[in-house]
């Protein structure tokens, strides 16, 4: 369509001409010669296919009587998209929701489908023909109604769709990090197999002692029941690791770089592990330790597969129950352990950022109700932002604290932080300060949604350079 306004053919003709051809349109049919004195003169417009009659933002508003072709007004969005509004044929009128409502502009745009002669009349006109006739008010008022009644609909339909999409585009955000994460343990798993085969023949030519035997089998059944990380602080898992790596170097074990954090992961000691020292030779000890290492290994990986797949079963039936409105079982949750399944859900993402995370964990903290898996949501959410705005060997900080009855729990990283022209957008959907095509601008609107909605908590945020922190209150449980 060409918005071209020198492409109308305007004349100006009094009313009382066009009486015969007036007094077929519906709402006119019953006006008579004197009806029209009050209208004058008006204008006589003839528009070929293609041309623009009026746009949205136009200041100057008129009423129109199409006596034939076919006009279509759209409203364009500020999405890009455009809803139609009206198709009228030879005999209809438009323009009266503007004038009666006191819309100071055009809020749609009149493209004309096939050439079209039109009579236009100017707001003063129209308000005369309103006060003066009331057959013709009747029938504008009427049509007012219908249009508007037509334009909520519209609306609504169009707040559905935009709200499936929202959705649509959320599980997609959603069942990325769990469906990433299933798939490098999996992979990581397939290693760690063939690992576990190449040792277990070695040591199978081995001639094992009783004692040997049964070193192994404790720890193999010790290794069986470590399924996930234990939860612990970062400087103590840290000189954990630390303990066990100088400890396993100074004895000469082969990766022992890779074994001191698994052993450290779950909690495990020098005292844990000792029996196979005194009960191996140095080459067998190494390849004991190796052994029992990927197996924990691929203990923690089917933990991470299995939690990641119970995290798209949740939100296969989080959409269900919002399509279904579905009540929910309520639940108690630990804070802690929450977020420890998200870290380990996120955790290829921190190493190849190489980012550390340091765990700054109240040494009690209350549980929270829930009906739902919201929590994990609002952590993957949040430290995914925080993992793409931190630089290279970045540090993202989580912390928890409880206040006024609230559990409260800090995410900070050491980004450039959120300009303050951006602050007040940040919760928008389909917000976002990423490239194209890296966010969709739902993570930070999901998790207020759930926190506010679900919880009856808050989520806030400060932001400085090299220091952005977000921080969730969930009211506890007393």
């Amino acid at each position: 369509m060409e918005a071209n306004q020198s492409k109308l053919n305007t004349r100006t003709i009094s009313a009382r001409e066009l009486l015969a051809q007036v007094q077929e349109i519906p709402i006119f049919h019953q006006s008579r010669e004197q009806d029209l004195d009050c209208l004058e003169d008006v204008e006589l417009v003839d528009v070929p296919a293609g041309a623009l009659l009026f746009d949205r933002g136009d200041k100057e508003i008129f009423f129109w009587i199409l006596l034939s072709g076919e006009v279509r007004v759209a409203k364009p969005e500020d999405d890009g998209g455009r809803t139609l509004l009206l198709t009228l044929k030879s005999g209809d009128t438009f323009g009266e929701v503007p004038l009666l409502t006191g819309i100071p502009a055009a809020p749609a745009r009149g493209e004309v489908m096939q050439a079209s002669r039109l009579v236009r009349i100017s707001p003063e006109s129209f308000w005369s023909l309103m006060g003066t006739c009331p057959v013709v008010r009747s029938g504008i008022l009427s049509n007012m109604g219908r249009r508007l009644e037509v334009y909520q609909a519209l609306t609504l339909h169009r707040e559905k769709l935009i709200s499936l999409g929202t959705l649509a585009a959320g599980l997609m955000h959603e069942l990325n990090n769990p469906g990433t994460a299933a798939r490098r343990a999996s992979a990581q798993l397939r290693e760690n197999l063939v690992c576990l085969q190449q040792i277990s023949l070695r040591l199978s030519r081995a001639p094992l002692t009783p004692e040997q035997k049964d070193c192994m089998r404790d720890l193999q059944e010790m290794a069986l029941k470590c399924d996930k990380p234990v939860v612990m602080n970062t400087l103590d898992q840290a000189d954990m690791e630390e303990e066990l790596l100088s400890w396993l170097e100074g004895i000469g074990v082969e990766h022992a770089e890779q074994i001191a954090p698994t052993l450290a992961s779950v909690g495990w000691h020098r005292e844990d592990i000792e029996c196979a020292r005194s009960a191996f030779t140095a080459e067998l000890f190494s390849d004991a330790l190796n052994w029992l290492t990927a197996l924990l290994s691929s203990m923690q990986l089917v933990g991470t597969i299995e939690e990641s797949i119970a995290r798209v079963t949740d939100l296969v039936i989080a959409v269900k129950k919002y399509a279904y409105d579905d009540k929910n079982r309520e639940r108690e949750i630990d804070i802690h352990d929450s977020i420890q399944s998200t870290l380990t859900i996120l955790a290829h993402k921190f190493r190849h950022k190489q980012i550390a995370i340091e765990k700054r964990f109240a040494p009690e903290m209350p549980r929270v109700k829930t009906k739902g898996a919201g929590l994990s949501q609002v952590w993957t959410n949040i430290l995914d932002n925080a993992i793409d705005a931190s630089p290279e060997q970045g540090k993202i900080v989580i912390r928890t604290w409880t206040e006024n009855g609230n559990a409260c729990i800090g995410i900070a990283d050491q980004g450039p932080g959120v300009p303050p022209e951006h602050r007040e957008q940040i919760f928008d959907p389909f917000f976002t300060t990423k490239p194209a095509g890296v966010g969709t601008g739902l993570g930070l609107d999901i998790a207020q949604r759930i926190i506010v909605g679900q919880f009856g908590g808050s989520i806030t945020f400060t932001s400085d350079p090299g220091n952005t922190e977000f921080v969730v209150r969930v009211p506890a449980e007393d």
